[in-house]
């Protein structure tokens, strides 16, 4: 995904998501910050259970014509539905493992 993308997913500005991704940033992590990276954990590393390879990686960024995604990106859903779409996502993602 792009800086962009991920700043958005984060639901941090640029600069910030640069210097958190720099290892510099100097501020503490709210609940929300914390819970969106929680969420973000367990999906990649669902995903990494799940697939091998680029797609790992990947499929957050393709379409997806399954539900809840109806033709959209994962990212973009969890960009417009924040936590709570996060949270889907990885229910989702488990449900996919047998986990769910």
């Amino acid at each position: 995904m792009t800086s962009a993308e991920a700043a958005a997913l984060f639901d941090v500005s640029m600069a910030t998501w640069g210097r958190m991704k720099a290892g510099t940033y100097k501020g503490q992590l709210d609940r929300d910050k914390v819970t969106r990276a929680s969420l973000i954990i367990g999906i990649f590393k669902g995903l990494r259970l799940l697939f091998n390879g680029p797609l790992t990686y990947n499929w957050p960024t393709l379409p997806n014509r399954g539900a809840p995604y109806n033709g959209q990106r994962p990212i973009d859903l969890m960009i417009a539905g924040g936590i709570p779409a996060m949270g889907a996502v990885r229910q989702h993602i488990d449900a996919l493992r047998g986990g769910v």
